[in-house]
């Protein structure tokens, strides 16, 4: 063996030597400083109970391991019961909301359901009054169709429970019939929408509209048999008076039309006659002034003079007649309005 590894043996065992004399020092030391801790833990206590009274001194002997163990223990169950009783607050605050919200949402319920009978009521009138307008006019109606009930728009079926689909709400299944009724009215609408279209020229031809603009009218004296104002006997009332219950307000021309005369008469004070097609004519009477000239066209809202008390009245009104060639009809048929007014 050669110096050099007689060297290298001798500084291994060196190295080892002192790295083993370096652990167990260090093992040593922590021996010692765990026997300390120990010690320090197990130095006895003795606790005193001093009562203010001439009761009996409490005392018992304890170490001071038990005595931190024991605040340890006593702190964390104080610790959980704060967080603990914190999250139980905090639970029934929510639980609380959610009681509230669900209130609201049965209250919304209700009102829903409420809106939902509204709403069949409604659509029942609507069939009823569709129904009825397009028997008029001669338009196939919406008819509920047995092989296809689930998509037939017949209101019919919107009321029968024993179509209900299982598991689901009355409403929903009624507001799903709904829908599909008013999807298969769409069609017969339309058709309407059409035909008025179509016909737009007859509607302004005929006298169909109000003839006083203000739309704060009544009506003072209705078509036919009427107790004359002035003299009280029983006669026939061949117009119909509108009231504003002042002068001024403005007349308008209820079709299109050629103004064939403008005058004054006795009885009727300041008043125009318009001729319409489809010989039709219509009489103005009582005017305040008139806005127009004879042999004059004039489309149907056009302001042809203003409500007076011209002739022989009781008080300002417009005296409105339709003629049709000598007969002379009540003009209540032609528009839409009150007679309540």
């Amino acid at each position: 063996m050669s110096k050099t590894q007689k060297a290298l043996k001798r500084f291994e065992k060196q190295v080892a030597s002192n790295v083993s004399h370096g652990f167990g020092a260090f093992m040593r030391r922590v021996g010692r400083f765990f026997v300390r801790v120990f010690k320090v833990f197990d130095n006895k206590l003795t606790i005193m109970i001093v009562p203010h009274s001439q009761s009996k001194v409490i005392n018992f002997q304890t170490n001071v391991f038990a005595l931190m163990l024991g605040s340890l223990i006593s702190v964390g169950i104080l610790v959980s019961f704060f967080y603990f009783n914190r999250r139980s607050i905090s639970a029934n605050m929510e639980i609380s909301s959610l009681v509230n919200q669900n209130r609201e949402t049965l209250a919304s319920l209700d009102e829903l359901r409420d809106e939902n009978a509204n709403l069949f009521q409604a659509a029942k009138r609507f069939q009823a009054s569709l129904s009825q307008s397009l028997s008029l006019l001669g338009i196939d109606q919406v008819t509920n169709n047995p092989e296809t009930s689930a998509t037939s728009g017949d209101l019919s079926a919107l009321f029968s429970t024993s179509e209900l689909t299982q598991g689901s709400l009355k409403e929903v299944s009624e507001v799903r019939e709904l829908t599909n009724y008013l999807e298969d009215a769409v069609k017969p609408i339309e058709q309407i929408g059409k035909m008025l279209k179509t016909q737009q020229n007859l509607f302004t031809e005929i006298p169909s509209i109000c003839p006083v603009k203000n739309p704060n009218y009544h009506i003072s004296m209705a078509f036919g048999p009427n107790i004359h104002p002035l003299n009280g006997n029983w006669y026939i009332h061949k117009g119909l008076d509108f009231s504003t219950w002042r002068t001024g307000d403005a007349v308008l021309s209820t079709a299109y039309g050629q103004v064939v005369t403008v005058g004054y008469d006795f009885s009727f004070g300041n008043y125009i006659i318009i001729k319409h097609n489809h010989g039709m004519y219509t009489r103005y009477a009582h005017l305040k002034d008139t806005r127009v000239q004879k042999g004059q066209i004039v489309d149907q809202g056009q302001v042809i003079g203003t409500i007076g008390n011209t002739g022989v009245t009781t008080g300002p009104h417009l005296h409105y007649e339709v003629h049709i060639g000598s007969d002379v009809v009540d003009p209540a048929k032609y528009i839409n309005i009150n007679l309540s007014k």
